[in-house]
């Protein structure tokens, strides 16, 4: 990953859920997401930006995924996505960031949560 760093975190509480996230918001960055990665470790993410479905082809370990809105509203949470799996498109999605396999069972995430990404 060689993208924009950032962080996220629950935008109420400003509690940190990730202290580096990755920002794929342009058209190669988006295309490549995290194929070519050996492993995502934990405390590190991927938020692709315009993407509102996955898929986890020629990936070489499994992922979590949280599907926000415009809003940064959580809409979507997809957990344990297996290499050579599809998430078909979310309702309301607009961005994706994906995280390590069970980071979304500690984050104890809900829909409708808010988040914020920021420096």
């Amino acid at each position: 990953m060689n993208a924009e760093k950032r962080k996220l975190k629950l935008k109420n509480t400003e509690t940190e859920l990730l202290p580096q996230l990755e920002v794929a918001e342009h058209f190669f960055s988006r295309l490549k997401g995290l194929l070519g990665t050996a492993t995502l470790p934990e405390g590190q993410g991927l938020w692709i930006h315009r993407c509102n479905s996955i898929h986890t082809f020629f990936m070489k370990y499994t992922i979590d995924c949280i599907f926000l809105d415009a809003d940064l509203r959580v809409v979507s949470l997809v957990p344990s996505v297996s290499p050579g799996r599809m998430v078909w498109p979310q309702a309301k999605a607009d961005s994706v960031i994906e995280i390590a396999a069970g980071q979304l069972q500690k984050f104890d995430l809900k829909i409708g949560e808010q988040l914020y990404v920021g420096n």
